[in-house]
């Protein structure tokens, strides 16, 4: 069953707030590296840049899931790691991230889980939780038992329903859109291709 927490507006508010003022949530018109357009776009690690910052989210996850009894903490390569540090700071427990090694999410650098451990895979940014599952794949081959994914967004707009918990900072809707229809080139708005995939 997907439980997903109640977010408390002024909370989430604040997060949005911070994420605006450190550029890294942008209102305009991209175009996004899966080829879609968007008005609005996401960059986590421009928040994450400041230590400060990354260990205040990072504690504010660690208290939405400290009734799971994490052991581990772990998150993609790149955007994970940080997150995944800074959650497992708070909760006193490893951070371990996977990498792609010929398209394969891994954990590599004698990084290892224990049989049963509690696991949590954690995200900067959730959209379609693809790179979340395979993290969630990487760790259970290992014979952990992933026990709930956080993320400090989660944007997949509630199409991410794993079966284990789901806690974010701040769920937000983005609407993304084929460019042979996208309302923003309609209106003549310059598109610009933010990003760390060029």
């Amino acid at each position: 069953m997907n439980e997903k927490n109640n977010h408390n507006d002024k909370e989430q508010q604040k997060v949005l707030d911070t994420l605006k003022e450190c550029g890294g949530f942008l209102e305009g018109h991209f175009l996004l590296s899966s080829g879609l357009h968007s008005g609005k776009y996401l960059q986590c690690a421009l928040v994450l840049q400041y230590p400060k910052l990354a260990e205040k989210f990072g504690k504010q996850l660690a208290e939405k899931v400290k009734e799971l009894k994490v052991d581990v903490v772990i998150g993609p390569a790149l955007g994970g790691v940080i997150v995944a540090h800074e959650v497992a700071r708070a909760l006193g427990v490893r951070a371990l991230f996977t990498e792609r090694v010929e398209g394969k999410m891994t954990l590599r650098r004698g990084f290892t889980i224990q049989p049963n451990e509690h696991v949590l895979a954690v995200e900067d940014v959730i959209t379609t939780g693809g790179s979340t599952l395979e993290v969630i794949r990487a760790a259970t081959e290992q014979g952990g038992k992933v026990v709930g994914v956080a993320a400090l967004v989660d944007r997949s707009g509630g199409n991410f329903k794993p079966d284990i918990p789901v806690h974010s900072l701040v769920q937000i809707q983005v609407e993304t859109y084929p460019p042979e229809s996208c309302p923003l080139c309609k209106a003549g708005i310059p598109a610009v291709k933010p990003g760390s995939r060029k």
